[in-house]
């Protein structure tokens, strides 16, 4: 299985020939998506989701295939009829010859006065990746690589090395770090590497590594 980075929160995961992306939103490259046969969109928010990216890849590829929420679904369904799939928390599906299933219900919390939003996570291959959007879900199962969330304006170095420690994967990539200055990345990475409790990595976008 080879994991690439793209920009933000953007994942590209091939295998025996087919690839799935997970989040080429509006912080990712303009092709991000181009070349998947599945894709897999956390929530709405437009650094995660761009329309302009999933037509281009759903055009490109008459056979590829969306997965989301419901919020995301009704935006584009109706441009690709039977081609966007609604899911939520509990669900499982195949996705290019990968099994999924579906962890989460709601958005981290930005600020009690802005109202949540919903958001899932998913879990590649009985837990080889977890990407779990904009939140810190743990999933009910081990993992083996977290695409680790972080820096939001929902979240802080101390909760992101707490959900290391709970999710216990045996490695974490960074996702979610687009705002992340070059300055910060440094202490970002002694700090969780430090504290995490597990191997903490982090590949530039474009960058691929083989699980």
């Amino acid at each position: 299985m080879k994991l690439t980075k793209k920009s933000h929160a953007c994942v590209r995961v091939e295998k025996d020939g087919q690839v799935l992306v997970i989040d080429p939103g509006g912080f990712s490259e303009q092709d991000a998506a181009l070349g998947a046969d599945a894709i897999l969109v956390t929530h709405e928010h437009a650094d995660h989701f761009d329309e302009s990216r999933l037509r281009a890849a759903m055009e490109d590829n008459p056979a590829a295939r969306i997965w989301t929420l419901r919020s995301v679904a009704e935006k584009i369904a109706a441009a690709f009829p039977g081609r966007v799939h609604t899911v939520g928390h509990g669900d499982a599906f195949t996705a290019a010859g990968f099994d999924v299933q579906v962890h989460g219900e709601l958005h981290a919390v930005i600020h009690p006065d802005i109202p949540r939003i919903t958001n899932v996570g998913f879990l590649l291959d009985g837990g080889r990746i977890f990407h779990p959007g904009d939140a810190l879900t743990v999933p009910d199962q081990p993992v083996e690589t977290l695409m680790l969330p972080v820096m939001a304006p929902w979240n802080k170095i101390a909760e992101v090395i707490d959900y290391v420690r709970e999710v216990r994967p045996q490695r974490a990539y960074d996702i979610h770090d687009a705002l992340l200055t070059d300055l910060a990345r440094p202490i970002y990475d002694h700090q969780i590497g430090a504290l995490g409790g597990t191997d903490h990595q982090r590949l530039a976008p474009g960058a691929s590594a083989r699980l």
